[in-house]
C-alpha cells in the first residue's frame, strides 16, 4: 500500500487531480495515477485537435502524474467519459 499524499494540481487548469486506478498489466510500479478530469482543461481540449492533425485519430489526452516518480505525462483517452469509471478519489 502506498502512503497517502496530498492531491496535486493540474498546471494547465489549476484543478485538483483525481486518484485513478490503472490496470495492473500496465506495469508502472504503482496502482494509480493522479489525473486531471476537468473537461474544460486546455491540455485536454487542445488534445483533440493535436491528435487529429498529427495522427488522424479521434482521441485526446489528460494530464497525469505518477505518484511514485513524480513524472508528468499524458493519459490517452478516446472520449469525454473514458477512464472516469476508474476514479478512486
Amino acid at each position: 500500500m502506498q502512503k497517502e499524499t496530498p492531491k496535486p494540481l493540474c498546471p494547465h487548469c489549476g484543478n485538483s487531480l483525481s486518484r485513478t486506478a490503472i490496470p495492473v498489466e500496465a506495469a508502472y510500479g504503482t496502482d494509480y495515477f493522479w489525473v486531471c478530469f476537468n473537461d474544460e482543461c486546455p491540455y485536454f481540449t487542445r488534445g483533440w485537435t493535436q491528435m487529429w492533425e498529427n495522427y488522424n485519430v479521434r482521441a485526446s489526452y489528460r494530464f497525469r502524474v505518477n505518484p511514485l516518480t513524480g513524472k508528468e505525462g499524458s493519459l490517452p483517452v478516446w472520449s469525454l467519459e473514458a477512464m472516469k469509471n476508474r476514479i478512486i478519489a
